[in-house]
């Protein structure tokens, strides 16, 4: 039994896709389609706004999704939480939905908000923080170019950065933060229940999962003389223990392990002085733990 997932369109899009290559997908779609191939006969997958994803899978009539958890959030959507997958446009930070003014703004907390003009995307969200803080203002839909708007046309904004360099380049300073929100797989509560459907459903997050966890690991592999093997083997990190195995001369030894990438650059130097050589580093598609 086919299950229908809908992906992001827009900014998430080109690493959706890209994350789906290293799971072992092959996903295309053409500029104008809303329906992409995939070269499994299991999944039909539908191209969607993330904005309108978990409304479509709360209904039915997607059976899951990808999109933000920013979003289910907005809309309130009753579904399925299948699992996080920590990546975004261009980290795998979390988004923040930030309330932003512009610089020389006298507004310094949400209290000053009073009587003042908001523009944002994300209606349901704002409104509900400024009723937490017991703040009444004017919040106004906005259909793009959101951080351009104040201070000509309102007090402030409520907008999603990663980075906050969009913020910076507007002359804007983040007030507070609203919401952290990562990429998440949702699914429709009736298909979860559904044994065919919820075991593809495991199979995505057990092989995307495994895709972004490679993604911050590498394969160190290296040789060392008998008499270094202990040196070495302790200045490696690894998953469980290094894997070693005897060359054919006696004398030398095969070590090999999954390290995090950003740790090899220091870890290198270090392997040399233990006696390491031959040093290699080899990407990774997925880990399953």
């Amino acid at each position: 039994m086919a299950i229908v997932l809908g992906l992001p369109k827009g900014s998430l899009q080109e690493s959706t896709f890209a994350l789906f290559k290293r799971a072992g997908f092959n996903v295309s779609c053409s500029s104008r389609s809303y329906i992409p191939s995939i070269d499994d006969e299991d999944i039909k997958c539908r191209l969607l706004r993330p904005q309108e994803m978990s409304r479509y899978v709360e209904l039915g009539l997607l059976d899951a999704g990808i999109c933000g958890f920013d979003w289910v959030y907005e809309n309130g959507s009753d579904v399925h939480e299948v699992c996080e997958l920590s990546y975004s446009k261009a980290t795998s930070n979390p988004v923040r939905w930030v309330l932003a003014v512009p610089n020389d703004s006298r507004i310094k907390t949400v209290k000053d908000l009073n009587g003042k003009r908001i523009s944002t995307e994300a209606i349901g969200l704002t409104k509900r923080y400024l009723k937490e803080h017991g703040v009444k203002a004017d919040v106004e839909f906005s259909w793009g170019a959101t951080e351009v708007k104040a201070p000509e046309l309102v007090d402030a904004i409520v907008d999603l950065t990663e980075t906050g360099s969009s913020l910076r380049a507007n002359n804007l300073r983040i007030v507070d933060t609203i919401l952290t929100s990562t990429t998440r797989l949702i699914a429709n509560r009736k298909s979860w229940k559904n044994a065919a459907k919820r075991a593809k459903l495991e199979q995505l997050k057990m092989l995307l999962t495994g895709a972004l966890e490679a993604q911050r690991q590498v394969l160190l592999k290296c040789n060392a003389p008998a008499k270094s093997l202990a040196k070495v083997v302790k200045v490696l990190p690894a998953l469980h223990a290094p894997t070693v195995n005897r060359l054919n001369d006696p004398e030398w030894h095969a070590i090999e392990t999954v390290v995090e990438e950003r740790k090899v650059r220091d870890l290198i130097p270090d392997l040399i002085k233990a006696g390491a050589t031959g040093i290699i580093e080899v990407p990774l598609n997925k880990i399953i733990f």
